[in-house]
């Protein structure tokens, strides 16, 4: 079974629970923020999420689930986090039809709320960042579909939660969801939603996977898992609209045509806080959940929310560099970057590879610096990275930009007003051989001998490290 419960259950060494009540207006987010700053990333549990109103929710909280990026890798039924680009790209290049079940068979329909037992405030939303406006949900799974082809399309949309049964939620206006809710509204129409929130991990980061118009997020989520995703008619919309059984919350809702209201600020995967925005409005209809229900919520701007995004970004990347330049050996899209920095590996590359390499993958959107480095530079270590980009490159020689292309409007350093985005490609690799047989044409890097460093390792594996200082 893939679910948030059977995932955890099987993680509970690597969980902090807490019983202590913590209130849904910023403390929990700042619990988040304090394991950062010591460089722990444990899942999170709070039991007793503490309401606006001062109200115990029964409903507990989970959050910094995909922190880890290790821990996310085994989520993913991926032994090493390292080979994720391309494992995930073969993944996603063959998806697996989903399998339809009963209402009695489906535990997130075992509590259904409509009409005025449909109240967002009972939920343990929270309320991030001192400067955002109010609660939203951070990891709710937006679904919709095409109104012509009836084709589904799921993405985690920010969702405002401004009373009991209405909220702003704000698709990207790039966005297939975007599409969907405007070719409604063009139908004249209103536009059915639903948001579905907490998963087993490798179903929520499937199904937030980049996919072409239309296209079926959950073949895509069954061949990611590797087993079909049970899906169930939702209440208010039937086969229309499908919903995943063994989720832990629904909320089922219209967006009425051209209806819009105000959304944010908010504090976005940048670090920095986004702007205000206008986004249309979702109106509930109602919630159907489990009976012990729990709620999911990403912590917006941290690890938590970035590290299965990048590892999706990682795969498309792979995908699509290497059918450019098959001496691709690995994609990582850091943390430190955000969305918006990637490392690319390279076997040797021929004279000008590296350069086709970086323009293919600075062709991404989201992608705004690209490096290339040699197959001994490992791409997981900004420290390996960074010396290689100090060694090996002459800012007039290895590196090159562009301007006009297409990227992420949240990028606070984009001047205002504009539409475009400029990028920078940065060849940290070595020239290349001159003859098959011979060296390449740089300095030897320093070592030591193999056994030497095997024996120091030991050394240090047997000898209590508590008290030295830290990096």
């Amino acid at each position: 079974m893939h679910d948030l419960r059977s995932f955890l259950a099987g993680v509970a060494d690597e969980t902090l629970r807490v019983a202590e009540p913590l209130a849904t207006r910023h403390e929990i987010t700042a619990l988040q923020y304090a394991l950062e700053e010591r460089g722990r990333r444990p899942i999170v549990r709070v039991d007793a999420p503490l309401l606006p109103d001062g109200r115990t929710s029964a409903i507990p909280v989970v959050c910094n689930l995909t922190a880890s990026r290790a821990v996310t890798a085994r989520a993913l039924g991926i032994d090493d986090h390292r080979e994720a680009a391309r494992i995930l790209a073969g993944r996603v290049a063959a998806p697996i039809a989903p399998i339809v079940v009963d209402r009695a068979d489906a535990p997130v329909q075992a509590v259904v709320l409509d009409g005025p037992l449909a109240d967002l405030r009972d939920l343990p939303v929270l309320q991030q960042h001192e400067l955002d406006p109010g609660p939203y949900l951070t990891a709710a799974h937006a679904t919709t579909v095409d109104p012509e082809s009836g084709i589904d399309n799921t993405a985690i949309q920010r969702c405002w939660v401004k009373g009991a049964r209405e909220m702003s939620w704000y698709p990207y206006p790039s966005s297939h969801n975007y599409r969907n809710l405007r070719r409604a509204w063009a139908r004249g129409e209103d536009c059915p939603v639903v948001f579905w929130i907490g998963h087993h991990p490798a179903v929520s980061v499937a199904t937030n996977s980049k996919l072409r118009y239309p296209e079926s997020h959950w073949s895509a989520a069954g061949g990611l898992v590797g087993a079909p995703l049970r899906l169930v008619p939702s209440v208010s919309f039937g086969e229309r609209i499908m919903v995943p059984a063994d989720a832990e919350i629904v909320i089922e809702a219209v967006s009425p045509r051209d209806t819009w209201a105000a959304d944010g600020p908010f504090g976005e995967f940048t670090g920095y806080l986004g702007p205000q925005a206008v986004a249309p409005v979702a109106r509930v209809l109602a919630i159907t959940r489990r009976a012990d229900a729990m709620y999911h919520d990403y912590g917006s701007g941290l690890a938590d929310m970035l590290v299965p995004d990048n590892m999706l970004m990682e795969a498309r990347l792979y995908e699509h560099v290497r059918a450019v330049v098959p001496e691709l050996r690995n994609v990582h899209v850091p943390v430190s970057g955000r969305r918006m920095h990637a490392y690319l590996q390279l076997d040797e590359p021929q004279p000008g590879q590296a350069r086709d390499a970086l323009a293919a993958a600075l062709s991404y959107r989201r992608v705004k610096a690209a490096i290339a480095i040699d197959a001994d530079i490992d791409p997981f270590d900004e420290a390996a990275v960074l010396w290689a980009v100090a060694t090996r490159v002459q800012w007039d020689r290895d590196t090159f930009q562009v301007a006009g292309m297409s990227g992420s409007s949240l990028d606070p350093s984009w001047p205002v007003g504009a539409r475009t985005t400029s990028k920078i490609g940065i060849d940290a690799t070595m020239p290349s051989r001159s003859d098959p047989g011979l060296p390449r044409a740089f300095p030897q890097r320093s070592s030591v001998p193999a056994d030497a460093l095997a024996r120091a390792r030991r050394l240090l594996d047997a000898t209590d490290p508590s008290g030295w200082p830290t990096l």
